[in-house]
């Protein structure tokens, strides 16, 4: 029996993702029936209201569907298999270790301004809010993979700036402080690295990048990072379904 579930922050992505697990590792074909509710909340060891909104998630982006009467079934979009999907939520950096990386994280400035524009509206701040506007280099050895840039609301970290550790993913600085992101919205672009960037930092040779711009929220719908990553274009693919 698998161990139970306990994380309420993201319980139900949590159960979606372990019943799309669970078709992968079953080798279910379109058409074929899903277990019960019954039988899955036994093997999940999880509340029947839970799995519920789970198995709604995936009905909504067309993975199951339900013949009345008879039961929930594989569709053909959850055996459709991409690697590295665009629409994978995570952190840059355990983005970067999972395309195979070992990277280290370079803290070019951190400093704290108040909210204007595309920040202030992403973050939904008033106009004379603080943010904390951290700048960093994501490298493999000498390799300069991803320029980030990333801006979160002052009031959320308290600490003095210079005592906390920037090294690391910013999700398990905000998690420390009860601010966990759970999920994002984005759009992406192929751009060159702003000029200013690339001639301060010698980036002059970092060639097109993928730019993803994306504002991350926690469970309850707010909105705690706005941030800007600049991928190498010849380092990293994305993929996607079309549906």
């Amino acid at each position: 029996m698998t161990s139970p579930m306990r994380d309420e922050r993201t319980l139900v992505l949590q159960l979606r993702d372990a019943i799309i697990s669970y078709i992968g590792e079953q080798e279910l074909k379109p058409g074929d029936r899903l277990p019960t509710e019954a039988e899955f909340t036994q093997m999940f060891n999880i509340s029947r209201p839970a799995l519920r909104e789970a198995l709604k998630l995936l009905e909504q982006d067309g993975s199951i569907y339900v013949i009345h009467g008879k039961g929930r079934f594989v569709s053909a979009m959850a055996t459709l298999a991409v690697e590295r999907p665009i629409t994978c939520f995570e952190s840059v950096t355990d983005m970067v270790r999972r395309y195979g990386y070992k990277p280290t994280n370079k803290v070019l400035s951190i400093s704290e301004e108040t909210a204007a524009g595309q920040v202030q509206e992403a973050l939904r701040l008033n106009a004379d809010t603080r943010v904390i506007r951290l700048e960093r280099l994501r490298m493999q050895g000498e390799e300069v993979l991803v320029y980030c840039l990333d801006f979160v609301p002052r009031s959320l970290i308290p600490d003095r700036l210079y005592d906390v550790d920037w090294g690391g993913s910013l999700f398990d600085v905000l998690e420390s402080y009860g601010h966990r992101p759970v999920m994002s919205t984005a759009t992406a672009a192929s751009v060159m690295l702003p000029t200013d960037v690339s001639e301060r930092n010698d980036l002059e040779d970092f060639g097109p990048a993928f730019l993803i711009t994306e504002t991350a929220y926690t469970q309850d719908g707010a909105p705690v990072v706005f941030a800007k990553d600049y991928h190498r274009g010849s380092s990293f693919t994305f993929s996607f379904v079309r549906k």
